[in-house]
Order: C-alpha cells, then sequence, then structure tokens
C-alpha cells in the first residue's frame, strides 16, 4: 500500500508554484503621476470679481489684509496667466487670514473641473499661503473623478499682484499621484 504522505508531499508543490506565479505576476495596482500647471484668477474687485470677504472684524468691508478676515471665493482656473487663456474650472471655497501680522492665509478650496481631459473631477487643496513667499508649498489631500484616492502636493507662485486693488493670478503647480 503507498504512503499517503508521498501524495500530500506531491501536492504541496503542485499547489504552490501556481499559487507563487500568482503573486509575483499579477499586476499591481500601480499609481499614476499626473502633473499640472494651472491659474487661479482671484478678483476681490471690479466687474469680472470672483471673491468677497464674508467676515472679519469690520464685517464684510474688512481687508483681507487683515487677522481673522474670511473671503469665499469661486475663481476661474486656467491654463495660462493670460485672463483669457483657455478657463478649465473653477477654484471654489475660502481662505482665512491666520496670521496675527496678516501675512499668510489658511486655504482649502476645490479646484473643480469643468472642462478639458478631467471635466467632473476635482481637487481639494488645503494649506498655508504665507503670501509675502515668492513659493508657497501646499497639500492636495483628496479627489473625484479621475483623481479618486489621490495624494499630493503642490507650489503656489504669484504670477500677478495688485494689493491696492486686491487682485492675483496665482500659478498652481500640482503632483499628484493616483489610481
Amino acid at each position: 500500500m503507498t504512503n499517503p504522505l508521498f501524495f500530500a508531499s506531491l501536492s504541496i508543490p503542485l499547489i504552490a508554484i501556481p499559487l507563487l506565479y500568482w503573486v509575483y505576476t499579477y499586476p499591481k495596482n500601480k499609481y499614476k503621476q499626473t502633473n499640472l500647471v494651472l491659474y487661479v484668477h482671484d478678483y476681490l474687485t471690479g466687474d469680472d470679481k470672483s471673491a468677497m470677504t464674508v467676515a472679519g472684524k469690520e464685517g464684510p468691508t474688512t481687508s483681507i489684509m487683515h487677522f481673522g478676515t474670511l473671503l469665499a471665493h469661486d475663481d476661474p482656473v486656467t491654463v495660462g496667466p493670460d485672463p483669457k487663456s483657455e478657463e478649465v474650472g473653477r477654484a471654489q471655497g475660502m481662505y482665512i487670514n491666520s496670521q496675527l501680522d496678516g501675512k499668510a492665509l489658511f486655504m482649502i478650496f476645490s479646484v473643480m473641473f469643468t472642462d478639458g481631459e478631467y471635466k467632473g473631477s476635482t481637487l481639494e487643496i488645503q494649506g498655508a499661503d504665507p503670501f509675502v513667499l515668492k513659493e508657497r508649498e501646499f497639500s492636495v489631500v483628496s479627489g473625484t473623478g479621475y483623481f479618486r484616492f489621490v495624494r499630493g502636493y503642490g507650489i503656489m507662485t504669484t504670477e500677478f499682484l495688485d494689493i491696492q486693488n486686491l487682485r492675483a493670478i496665482i500659478k498652481l503647480n500640482i503632483t499628484v499621484r493616483h489610481f
């Protein structure tokens, strides 16, 4: 009579070899990396006004340059710094001046893509904006659509600033990883 351990010892490689092959050859969930350069047109004055103060020390007339002031915005997002360049979305959210000397904002907003390759998708941006610095880094904390399960960061630079009229064009250089 044949030893049952003999058949058991033969069956282990028959199970292990296909299992090991599957583990090492099965395609892993690989991250895609997307790099974007976008321009946010943030205007607190003019016919194309896209932001307004909603709360502050002196109510809605308080300048965003004062500590504690809260601003809501729905800014155009374009592919170039020229206000007439192609609009691909909107930056919707808020800033609060969060530094006692008034030289930094805390920002939280969504880049909502309304046109182009990423139409219907969003990126959620959050972080400090010490706007007196040439370059500021921020976090990309979430996203939807094409950017589902995203994580990343961005570098923000001021392309144009008119403090007297409170108008700015901000360049966002964003790097994100997602599935």
